[in-house]
């Protein structure tokens, strides 16, 4: 029986920011009352605010956007295609296999910098959050083609059912759900790795560079505030993807 992710509850939210605020303060007592080394939570919420009423920050949000979830939706688009290929043909998995495998294994940070040597920075995060999230969703994909009814199947051949059909009524009501679990995990981590990336490459207007500058001016309260902007529009997407896929998972049941 799967379990419902439970909401955050409100006290336990309050008791970490109450550490986070004690922190702040504590490492402020070594810098001479100022909170150099560490932000507080208000601090950090204030620097959002004025963050946020900038054109420049906007600029950096729908940058960074377009080409993390821009390399969600290729690696999406690729992994429909060639897990539809793996099923059919033996070869095609078999090839594939090894390469899901390192994709796998090997630290995003190596594919970073091996890409920089091929690329610009600008595009980048489109590569890398398309590389991360291709495994997931390809092997997702592959089980829930796996788990189509194969009675049904049968029957559809029998009565020589039009593909189209085929596809409708018996591969994506099984598809689906597994698409749904790759696509929870996997927004995820395109915005880790993608974010990443742009902190490494530093292509100019990106939520990446705002990261590393808040970083080498110790500005952590902007580190904390962009932070926060990626949690956000990650959750976000997040939450808007499940919910168009839950309506297509009932329409397919239905």
């Amino acid at each position: 029986m799967k379990r419902k992710n439970r909401p955050v509850r409100l006290w336990a939210a309050a008791f970490w920011l109450l550490v986070w605020q004690g922190a702040s303060m504590a490492l402020a007592g070594t810098t001479g009352g100022r909170m150099l080394l560490l932000a507080s939570p208000v601090q950090a919420l204030g620097r959002l605010l004025a963050l946020a009423g900038t054109g420049a920050f906007w600029q950096s949000v729908a940058f960074s956007s377009a080409r993390i979830l821009g390399g969600f939706f290729l690696a999406c688009a690729l992994a429909a295609v060639l897990s539809a290929l793996a099923c059919r043909l033996r070869w095609v998995r078999e090839l594939l296999s090894p390469l899901v495998a390192v994709v796998k294994a090997v630290p995003v940070v190596s594919f970073i910098i091996l890409a920089l040597i091929f690329l610009s920075s600008e595009n980048l995060s489109l590569l890398i959050s398309g590389l991360m999230v291709f495994p997931p969703v390809y092997l997702n994909l592959l089980e829930g083609i796996e788990h189509a009814d194969r009675q049904l199947l049968e029957m559809a051949r029998v009565f020589r059912v039009p593909l189209g059909r085929q596809l409708r009524g018996i591969y994506l009501p099984a598809v689906l759900p597994y698409f749904r679990s790759a696509v929870s995990l996997g927004l995820g981590l395109c915005w880790k790795s993608g974010a990443a990336a742009e902190v490494i490459g530093l292509p100019a207007g990106s939520v990446g560079e705002a990261l590393y500058t808040a970083k080498v001016y110790f500005q952590t309260g902007d580190l904390f505030a962009w932070t926060a902007v990626i949690v956000a529009v990650s959750v976000l997407s997040e939450k808007l993807l499940l919910r168009l896929l839950d309506a297509a998972v009932r329409k397919a049941g239905g």
